[in-house]
């Protein structure tokens, strides 16, 4: 495994981590801002399997578009937690 790789399965365990630990918060305080936090880092942890499999696995076919609309979906979830339902 080269470096590019490991930085790479690095940010996929990074971001689901982060959103193992806001979900397990989310249990314990039932914030509804942890909840959109966790599944925002969630869906971004999917977006950098698929930015592995792009430059790695495929390295021939472009995931670009479906990258960048997980990406944007992710951002989405994020931003409605943070308009519409953090009251």
């Amino acid at each position: 495994m080269t470096i590019p790789q490991l930085i790479y399965v690095l940010c996929i365990v990074t971001c689901l981590g982060c959103a193992f630990l806001l979900w397990r918060a989310f249990r314990k305080s039932r914030s509804r801002l942890l909840f959109w936090s966790a599944l925002c880092f969630l869906i971004l942890g999917i977006a950098n399997l698929l930015l592995f499999a792009d430059v790695v696995i495929y390295p021939d076919d472009n995931l670009i578009t479906l990258r960048t609309g997980i990406n944007l979906g992710a951002v989405l979830v994020l931003l409605y937690g943070l308009i519409f339902k953090s009251r």
